[in-house]
């Protein structure tokens, strides 16, 4: 056992040292004559993308290639930003293996009262998680990172899956935070005991901002929650930071946006299964919604109106969509480069190819206020490029190169390994 450890160790060492070189290779880079999508403006035929020191500085048709800079021949490739998926826990929980008796789950807070909104996910990121590599291999270059469980889950981060330190991988940390309409989660019993709760919250946040000297001296009557959580809603009461809800059922929604408007919030929701149900009010009141488009099996009653068009309905009605995973075999974790098949189906199901591809990029990218940073082929982006073989939405296309931050992405995952290992069986 402890052999097949120091091996795995070796692996992963192996990885980071990769990882390393490659980040001191910085350089120019001229990515020429593929098909571009910049995921904010139109295709570009016969396109260039060149990149100086981590960021992108010129895309368009017939550009000069500056001299020195490398060369990567795209020429009937395609070219896209780094796909960005929106909601995940890559770096908090890691799948087991045959050499170890389970992975790691740091995606939850242990508390009593169902409030942990001080979790701030990035703080439990294991930078040399194992998951890392599969997800960049394809194609997929940032994440959002999220906690999981209990009422109020706590703050989300963005990060690129690139280099060995989180500070080093961080984008923007406290994104949003994450609240799950679940009326158990909330010791509430039901639903409308739950909506109550929520809103007393909300108004002892507020009162709690208002009030901070005489909370500390014992003059208030008792809050909703203890100081640190009040303290952490509080950009989430002043609507700096925006409120992630997971809902499902269409009443839910309906019930998240009532009170976001009542509260002033900014209002995200995650899953949304019927969704499609409300398009209108989602887009009236401008809420993103985050679905996913593999699975339309019901898995619980909060989902009976489930159905694969949901994402292509919402933008139908003008909703801003982000897809995320939903399909089988833990898409917020192993499974997270999936997303691009998620994507996939939603244009099997309805969606615009070009809405398709903004849904795992751009859009994802200002739902989580990185739109600045990263999800666009555009000058001042960081230079998170993916070139593929073919569409990227079919099955059977590869990556061909990943950059991220301008750094080709070379180290080997885990299942590379594996292959390699037992590519040639011993004679049995």
């Amino acid at each position: 056992m402890r052999t097949t450890f120091m091996q795995s160790a070796r692996i992963a060492c192996v990885s980071l040292a990769c990882a390393s070189a490659t980040t001191l290779s910085a350089q120019t880079i001229a990515i020429t004559g593929g098909t571009v999508y910049p995921a904010v403006g139109p295709r570009i035929d016969n396109g260039t993308v060149i990149v100086r020191d981590g960021k992108i500085v010129a895309v368009g048709a017939n550009l000069a290639v500056p001299t020195g800079a490398t060369r990567v021949d795209a020429t009937g490739k395609w070219v896209t930003p780094g796909l960005v998926n929106a909601f995940t826990t890559l770096g908090l929980s890691e799948s087991g293996g045959p050499q170890f008796s389970g992975g790691y789950n740091d995606t939850q807070a242990q508390v009593t009262d169902g409030i942990s909104a001080s979790f701030e996910a990035a703080d439990g990121v294991n930078p040399a998680s194992t998951m890392f590599r599969p997800s960049t291999s394809d194609g997929i270059t940032t994440v959002g990172v999220w906690p999981s469980g209990n009422w109020v889950s706590g703050r989300g981060a963005v990060m690129d899956l690139t280099g060995n330190t989180v500070s080093q991988m961080v984008v923007k940390r406290g994104v949003g935070m994450l609240l799950n309409f679940d009326a158990g989660a909330a010791n509430a019993g039901a639903r409308a005991a739950m909506f109550g709760r929520l809103r007393e919250l909300l108004v002892d946040v507020k009162q709690y901002a208002l009030r901070k000297a005489e909370y500390e001296g014992n003059r208030t009557r008792a809050f909703a929650a203890k100081s640190s959580q009040l303290e952490a809603l509080l950009p989430v009461a002043r609507g700096t930071m925006p409120l992630f809800v997971v809902a499902e059922r269409a009443s839910d929604i309906r019930a998240a946006v009532g009170i976001a408007k009542e509260f002033a919030l900014r209002l995200v929701i995650v899953g949304g299964a019927e969704a499609w149900m409300v398009a209108g009010e989602l887009a009236t009141a401008k809420v993103p919604v985050m679905v996913g488009a593999l699975n339309n099996i019901p898995e619980t009653f909060d989902a009976l109106g489930q159905r694969q068009e949901n994402a292509s309905l919402l933008r139908a009605a003008g909703v801003a969509v982000t897809l995320i995973g939903n399909g089988p075999g833990d898409p917020l974790s192993f499974n997270v480069r999936n997303v691009r098949q998620e994507a996939g189906n939603a244009v099997a199901y309805g969606m615009s190819w070009d809405d398709a591809l903004r849904a795992i990029t751009a859009a994802p990218a200002e739902a989580l206020g990185v739109a600045d940073r990263v999800g666009a082929l555009a000058v001042g982006r960081e230079a998170n490029i993916v070139v593929w073989d073919g569409d990227p939405f079919e099955f059977t296309t590869r990556a061909t190169h990943v950059y991220i931050r301008g750094v080709l992405q070379t180290g080997l995952s885990r299942e590379d390994e594996l292959t390699a290992r037992y590519r040639k069986l011993p004679p049995g």
